[in-house]
C-alpha cells in the first residue's frame, strides 16, 4: 500500500509522497483507496461548536434581521412617546428628554451585540476557509483522477498500436510468402512448358 501511495505521488504530481502537504496526502490515500473524498463539511463543522458559538450564531442572525430593526424602532418609538407625551401630564417620567437612560442601554446594547457578531463573523470565516480546503480536495481528486484516467487511455491506445502493428507485419510476411510462393509456382510451370516445348520439337524432328 505505502508503495502504491509513492508511486501515484511520483506519477500524477510529479513529487515526493512525504514532500506533501497533509491535504495532498490524504487525496493520495483516498486514490489509492479508491474511497470518495466529498463530504458534508459544514454538517461537521456545526457538530463541534460550542453553545456559545451557536448562541453567538443567533444572536447575529437576529440583529441582521428585519424583525429586530421593525422590533427596535417600535421600542424606541414607544419609549420616546411615553417620556415626552404620556408619563410627562403626570410629571413621572423615568428617562426624560435627552433621554440619558436610553442612549446608556443602546450604548450597552452596542458594546454586547459588537464582540458577539465579530465572533459570528470570525466563525463563518472559518467555515468559508474548510470549505475552500475541501473544495480544492475534491478539485485535485478529480484532476488527479481525470489525469490517471487519461494516462490508462493512451496505455490502452499504445497497447493497441502495438497489436496492430504486430499483426500488419504478420500479414505482410504471409503476403511475402504468397507472392514468393506464385512467383515458385510460375517459374516451375514455365520450366514445364519449356521442357514440353523441347519434348514435341525433338518428337517432330524425329518423324521427319
Amino acid at each position: 500500500m505505502e508503495q502504491d501511495v509513492h508511486k501515484l505521488a511520483e506519477q500524477l504530481l510529479q513529487e515526493d509522497f512525504d514532500s506533501l502537504s497533509p491535504r495532498e496526502q490524504d487525496v493520495i490515500n483516498r486514490i489509492a483507496q479508491g474511497v470518495h473524498i466529498s463530504r458534508n463539511v459544514l454538517r461537521e463543522h456545526e457538530k463541534e461548536l460550542t453553545l456559545g458559538q451557536r448562541l453567538a450564531d443567533r444572536v447575529a442572525s437576529f440583529g441582521g434581521s428585519w424583525t429586530f430593526i421593525l422590533l427596535f424602532m417600535a421600542v424606541l418609538v414607544a419609549w420616546i412617546i411615553m417620556n415626552t407625551f404620556i408619563l410627562a401630564g403626570w410629571n413621572n417620567t423615568f428617562d426624560p428628554y435627552p433621554y440619558i437612560l436610553l442612549n446608556l442601554v443602546l450604548s450597552m446594547l452596542a458594546a454586547i451585540q459588537a464582540p458577539v457578531i465579530m465572533m459570528s463573523q470570525n466563525r463563518h470565516s472559518e467555515k468559508d476557509r474548510i470549505d475552500a480546503a475541501h473544495d480544492y480536495e475534491v478539485n485535485l481528486k478529480a484532476e488527479l483522477e481525470i489525469l490517471s484516467l487519461h494516462q490508462k487511455l493512451d496505455m490502452l491506445r499504445q497497447g493497441q498500436w502495438s497489436e496492430l502493428l504486430a499483426v500488419q507485419q504478420q500479414q505482410i510476411g504471409i503476403l511475402t510468402q504468397l507472392v514468393e510462393d506464385v512467383r515458385a509456382l510460375k517459374k516451375g510451370t514455365t520450366e514445364l512448358s519449356s521442357k514440353h516445348w523441347d519434348k514435341e520439337q525433338s518428337n517432330d524432328n524425329k518423324k521427319k
